[in-house]
């Protein structure tokens, strides 16, 4: 979303071309031997990233294996290699590595100096509890893998990197969990408890990456205006995820979008959305209708309409 919209000379911007550019020019001037990508679509990852292997050299690659956007762990296999098969958890995708022996520096390859990634994307919206959980199996799936899969002599002292997208900053549970090593029910997040008894880290707590750096300041990273204030009343603020009231603004948003899309007459002379016209809605804006048993319970929830089978949608996209 761009508030201001963006001029008409600078749209090229918000492409996918536009964007892909950019990402690839950051990406390649920071050489890193592991990337970590999270809310890649499985439906184009491998046209949108194939300059990840096309130009810049990363030929390994895991993508998770749910969900509509997944985290992607790329890495150079001319450095580093794979110790351990990766593993998929709850939005959390672990990888773990060696570097590669390199015979013109004369280093050899530790099977002890192992470390691992953890990519994460936590999830969204008022879910203290299941970020906690998320990050607490993550951790304990690399500690677990260092200790009983790759039988390394200190597991306790895990050279773990946990990354990614935490729907979190300083106030967010999991956060606290990772820096500080342990979080319990005494930790309130959006009004609730984050965790019914103490979570406590098997490994020592880590250092965020990004403090006390001398010589620079963070990385940049995109900061942007919460959205929430621009969708609900004003008066609501303090409130908005307890009683939302939608701002008037949105309100005649959604009424110009519902009139233009509804084409299901009712015996009162009126027009109503029914099923085909949410998926044409959905179609518009997600480029695809969700899955089918989640979009009927929806429709029923919403006492949408069941039309006659529209030609233009095939069968198999119902």
């Amino acid at each position: 979303m761009y508030y201001p919209p963006l001029d008409l000379d600078d749209t090229h911007h918000s492409s996918w071309e536009g964007r892909s550019g950019l990402l690839r020019e950051r990406i390649g001037l920071i050489d890193a031997d592991v990337v970590c990508l999270q809310e890649v679509s499985p439906l184009s990852f491998e046209s949108d990233f194939a300059f990840m292997a096309d130009e810049l050299g990363y030929d390994g690659v895991e993508m998770f294996k749910k969900g509509r956007f997944r985290p992607a762990t790329f890495w150079k296999t001319s450095r580093l290699e794979l110790v351990s098969p990766p593993m998929h958890k709850d939005r959390t995708l672990l990888t773990s590595f060696r570097l590669v022996d390199d015979a013109t520096s004369g280093a050899e390859a530790d099977d002890d100096n192992n470390w691992h990634v953890l990519n994460c994307h936590l999830q969204a919206g008022k879910q203290g509890g299941r970020r906690v959980r998320q990050v607490v199996e993550g951790v304990t799936t690399a500690f677990k893998t260092a200790k009983n899969k790759l039988k390394e002599r200190e597991p306790e002292q895990l050279q773990l990197v946990v990354c990614g997208d935490f729907n979190g900053g300083d106030e967010c549970g999991a956060v606290r969990y990772i820096e500080q090593g342990s979080v319990g029910p005494d930790f309130v997040e959006d009004g609730e408890a984050v965790a019914s008894k103490e979570k406590v880290m098997p490994v020592p707590p880590l250092q965020d990456a990004t403090k006390d750096v001398a010589d620079r300041p963070p990385p940049p990273t995109l900061v942007v205006s919460e959205l929430i204030s621009l969708m609900i009343d004003q008066g609501n603020i303090e409130t908005a995820y307890i009683e939302p009231q939608f701002s008037k603004e949105v309100m005649d948003r959604f009424e110009r979008i519902y009139s233009h899309l509804a084409s299901h007459e009712t015996e009162e002379g009126g027009k109503v959305m029914n099923k085909s016209d949410a998926e044409r809605w959905l179609k518009t804006i997600n480029l695809q209708v969700g899955r089918g048993s989640e979009f009927r319970s929806a429709a029923k929830r919403m006492g949408w309409v069941e039309p006659e089978p529209d030609p233009e949608i095939k069968k198999e996209d119902r």
